[in-house]
């Protein structure tokens, strides 16, 4: 899943008024156990007694929607759209993931690093999308080397010196830690039961990464793909919709390449490794 083209660009008035209307109104929609729906009626609300200069998304006392505050509206439900129609259908739970992950490693016998989940006891077992991610990132390069299990910080040269050093580590990189021309970070909740400040501290973790990343573009010229890839459908969706909503937001502010959604990754991930050997080397 790509950034919408229309809302590319946006200014920050755009993605504050976004996050403001959000937070007012909500995210999701309890009655319905989904993506809310929004209305311009319900955005007038939002600021029909506030103080704030309202000249953005209202263009007279009757609260007639601008241009842009149009733009916001469209955004919002297409947002909501793309919960329903992307997110929902590729979620997947722990057996779903448990099945794929078999599947492959039976198919290709991987050597790549399979690694293990955070959890304990009868809860510890492999990182399923960690692990299809590594496999096919291994098939699709076809032997070339890629970086499966990141131990230190990514960082970005010139002649031989460090121009940029990233806050946090990835979770896979290719070819390299050292220039990468891609970087992807993976969010898999398998088996958690509530949701806690983990998965929220997920999110500011993506968004950190994506800033980091757009501010070594502008100053250096210098890109890396950054992808995200997320699954589990009982924290993501039954508890953690808001948090889908900012993912999106994230993506289309140009923090992230490329979202990928539990099965999904299983036929547009060797789509993407496959692209990379097209690209010219990030120095």
């Amino acid at each position: 899943m790509k950034p919408f083209p229309q809302f590319k660009n946006k200014d920050y008035l755009f993605w504050a008024n976004v996050k403001f209307i959000s937070e007012k109104l909500g995210y999701s929609d309890r009655k319905i156990k989904g993506p809310k729906i929004y209305a311009q009626n319900e955005i007038v609300t939002c600021f029909s007694n506030s103080k704030f200069d309202i000249s953005y998304i209202f263009d007279d006392k009757e609260f007639k929607l601008t241009k842009e505050g149009a733009n916001i509206l469209e955004y919002l439900n297409k947002r909501s759209d793309l919960l329903n129609n992307y997110f929902l259908p590729n979620l997947m739970n722990r057996e779903q993931a448990r099945k794929e992950f078999e599947k492959l490693k039976s198919r290709l016998n991987p050597k790549c690093h399979l690694p293990l989940n955070k959890q304990k006891k009868e809860k510890r077992h492999h990182a399923f999308l960690s692990c299809i991610i590594n496999m096919l990132t291994e098939e699709n390069l076809g032997g070339v080397y890629f970086n499966d299990n990141p131990t230190k910080l990514t960082v970005m040269t010139d002649s031989e010196k460090p121009i940029w050093v990233f806050s946090r580590r990835f979770d896979g990189a290719y070819p390299h830690i050292i220039d990468p021309i891609a970087v992807w970070e993976i969010k898999e909740y398998y088996g958690t039961t509530t949701f806690g400040s983990r998965v929220a501290d997920g999110i500011y973790e993506t968004a950190l990464d994506g800033m980091e990343i757009y501010n070594l573009k502008n100053k250096t010229e210098r890109n890396v793909y950054h992808y995200l890839i997320i699954d589990d459908k009982y924290t993501w969706w039954d508890l953690g919709r808001s948090y889908l909503c900012r993912i999106i937001d994230i993506l289309n502010q140009g923090y992230i390449d490329e979202i990928l959604v539990g099965k999904d990754v299983i036929n547009r991930w060797p789509e993407i490794v496959k692209s990379w050997k097209k690209l010219p080397s990030s120095k």
